[in-house]
């Protein structure tokens, strides 16, 4: 049986302001939370016996509707997120998560238009290469409880 709700959370800090905002997006809703922080993926082009790089490809497979939260670190996504997307390269076939909705939740203190112009990109770029149908992003407390109402 399919799972309804993944919230991948790709800040170090489990119970921060990205697993807040997911919160606010998801109030209502049950839903599991995959903490990248708890996992071994390293970057693409490395190949070590304890990477988890497939639980998390499992993870989005067995849901139907993905939240990918990220901190603003360094003017741009957070590693841990940054990783799970370029890793998809190459192990995920094109369209292979068809069907499936993807929701973006990326928070920082004073983020510019231009980080979240690529925040938003490159969300719509990951969402339209592996079928997703990407919903849109949420950067604060406002914008995640209008989000919801794609859900």
């Amino acid at each position: 049986m399919m799972n309804h709700i993944l919230f991948i959370n790709g800040s170090p800090n489990k119970n921060g302001n990205t697993a807040s905002l997911a919160k606010t997006l998801l109030k209502g809703q049950s839903y599991d939370t995959l903490d990248l922080v708890d996992f071994k993926i390293y970057a693409y082009g490395q190949h070590f016996a304890d990477d988890q790089y497939q639980e998390v490809i499992r993870a989005i497979s067995s849901h139907d509707v993905i939240v990918i939260g990220s901190p603003m670190y360094w003017h741009s996504m957070s590693g841990a997120i940054r990783n799970v997307l370029d890793r998809a390269y190459g192990v995920v076939s094109n369209g292979q998560f068809q069907g499936k909705k993807l929701f973006f939740l990326f928070q920082g203190a004073a983020p510019t238009q231009e980080q979240l112009a690529a925040g938003e990109y490159t969300m719509n770029r990951f969402a339209t290469m592996y079928g997703m149908e990407y919903q849109g992003m949420a950067s604060s407390k406002l914008e995640a409880e209008m989000l919801a109402a794609k859900l």
